[in-house]
């Protein structure tokens, strides 16, 4: 059996064109066979707040009413918050303080380019491991609803590919803004954005709830367009308005990845 075999398993059909990222995500692979268990530190984070919802505050909040006029439980509405939530968690945990170690300390990437592989193809590396530890958070959170019944509509089968935008879109942007970190002091205005991030992205209410400067705001967060997907095709409550959120949040990535690859071509070239 090939020694690539693993990297071929887990790598995205979008990332077959350049070999080389496939190394990237293999090595990563290997490094997290022994240290599995790390992984699932952000998604217990989300699961356990699910359960203050379901087992607590849920009883003590009548029901939301969506934009269709249907009215859903309070826990059935913030489940798919919180999965876009963990798709965050993943992807900002695996690609910040992972890869400023990486980059600072070990001088993985040093070595890495001392090979055939170009920035690109570690910045894509990178990001797509950090996509698939987000997914990974959102495979085993989407379990979790499916046991609690709290999957509402057929369109739920796609909530798993929004997961994984949602995680690219922070996976990207998270290496992107690791590049410019100078201290592991920095990384408190990563946990402080997520943090608020979390609280004032429509996650725990609706949007019409909040100040209407609180509003404008929230249209600029990422995770508002996450979780808007994300309920929308679990609650059943889809339309065209869902283009806008996957634009937004594919922009995102797609400008995390190219800032992250000028970044490390500045860093690491002569």
């Amino acid at each position: 059996m090939s020694a690539r075999t693993p990297a071929l398993r887990i790598t995205p059909q979008f990332l077959l064109d350049r070999s080389s990222v496939r190394y990237v995500l293999e090595r990563n692979l290997l490094v997290y066979r022994h240290i599995w268990l790390v992984i699932f530190s952000g998604f217990i984070e989300t699961l356990v707040y699910l359960f203050a919802v379901r087992i607590g505050i849920g009883a003590l909040v009548d029901g939301i009413q969506l934009g269709s006029g249907v009215t859903v439980d309070y826990a059935t509405y913030v489940a798919p918050a919180l999965l876009a939530a963990a798709a965050m968690n993943g992807a900002v945990f695996e690609s910040t303080m992972n890869i400023y170690f990486k980059l600072r300390f070990a001088k993985t990437y040093d070595a890495m380019l001392s090979t055939p592989m170009q920035p690109f193809d570690i910045a894509l590396g990178e990001i797509g491991w950090s996509q698939i530890r987000g997914s990974i958070y959102a495979v085993g959170y989407i379990m979790v609803l499916l046991v609690m019944g709290l999957v509402e509509s057929p369109w739920s089968v796609l909530a798993l590919p929004a997961a994984t935008l949602v995680g690219f879109a922070f996976g990207a942007t998270g290496m992107a803004a690791t590049t410019y970190m100078r201290s592991w002091q920095d990384f408190e205005f990563v946990n402080l954005s997520v943090l608020v991030l979390f609280l004032f992205s429509a996650t725990f209410y609706p949007l019409s709830v909040y100040p209407g400067w609180l509003q404008i705001a929230a249209h600029l967060s990422p995770l508002y367009h996450g979780v808007a997907l994300i309920r929308g095709l679990m609650l059943g409550d889809v339309g065209l308005y869902m283009l806008g959120h996957v634009a937004f949040l594919a922009a995102m990535g797609v400008a995390g990845l190219a800032v992250s690859n000028r970044r490390l071509v500045a860093l690491l070239t002569p």
